[in-house]
């Protein structure tokens, strides 16, 4: 059963800004990354799924329900993190949290505290005074706290140190088995592959592609940084025929895909001061999957 539905969804705000055209579905209890480069569609995407856009074309639902008609019903039941928060600064964390409850019916939505634990958040301090990090566990809380069945998250691990970021891939691996739907939009590769089942990307409005997270995995290229001490070793080592994508003073960048053995082979002979893993960018990613052309891979 399809829980999230796209059809047609279209809102122009110029050539090549806005979505167009956008066609897709998220099945009850899948994780879905929604991923793109800024600019490309995704928050428009959300914002049209929880009711606070009328579309030029198309329409969404979400379990039924007509994203623009029936907005406050979603509104209540779907727990929902926007890319930018707006918070009432002057509110302490907790006054905002017993808000949000009450908006949605309840006195206390029943995971708060779990939840305030589980993100390690003291919600008594006024929020103008909460660091980013704060304010973002704040809203995480408040999204989850009435343990919705449906989860729309807009970049939801933006400024989590590290340790919160693992608490957040653990808990939607946990909300995933308890049958949650998720949407989740996000810039961390590592994020997408630890939790999402399947990919839509998106470019300048348009859906690119919907492929399975297993598949996005295997186009990724690994790239690794060499060092060397000497011009003569890095020349040495660049003639070995792998594929080096940069070179610089010292340094010698090398993609690599599918077998590993040459790559190790020419380290073995090489005179490399240093191995460092280049982090690579969602959209080095995309590049990659796609050989830098628009090809639809919506087989999926």
């Amino acid at each position: 059963m399809n829980v999230i539905e796209i059809n047609g969804l279209t809102k122009r705000y110029g050539e090549k800004k806005g979505v167009f055209d956008l066609n897709f579905s998220i099945k009850e209890g899948e994780v879905f990354g929604y991923l793109g480069p800024n600019g490309s569609g995704k928050t428009t995407t959300i914002r049209h799924l929880m009711g606070f856009l009328n579309p030029d074309r198309g329409r969404c639902t979400i379990a039924g329900l007509d994203c623009r008609k029936d907005s406050a019903k979603i509104q209540q039941d779907v727990g929902y993190l926007p890319g930018e928060i707006a918070f009432f600064d002057e509110m302490k964390g907790v006054e905002y949290l017993r808000f949000m409850s009450a908006m949605r019916g309840k006195k206390w939505a029943e995971r708060a505290d779990e939840m305030l634990s589980r993100f390690d958040l003291d919600p008594s301090g006024r929020i103008k005074r909460m660091s980013k990090g704060m304010k973002q566990k704040l809203g995480l809380v408040a999204a989850l706290m009435h343990d919705p069945a449906t989860l729309i998250l807009d970049e939801p691990t933006s400024g989590l140190d590290p340790l919160m970021q693992a608490t957040f891939v653990a808990l939607m691996r946990e909300e995933k088995l308890r049958g949650k739907t998720i949407l989740m939009s996000s810039h961390s590769f590592e994020e997408i592959e630890k939790t999402c089942d399947r990919v839509g990307i998106l470019k300048e409005g348009r859906m690119q592609a919907l492929v399975e997270v297993t598949a996005l995995k295997t186009s990724r290229r690994r790239v690794y940084a060499l060092h060397f001490d000497s011009e003569q070793d890095q020349a040495a080592f660049a003639r070995q025929g792998l594929d080096v994508i940069w070179q610089g003073p010292g340094q010698v960048h090398v993609a690599l895909t599918g077998d590993l053995q040459p790559f190790f082979s020419a380290l073995a002979g090489s005179r490399a001061s240093g191995l460092d893993v280049v982090t690579q960018r969602l959209e080095d990613v995309f590049i990659s999957y796609y050989g830098g052309n628009n090809h639809d891979h919506s087989a999926v």
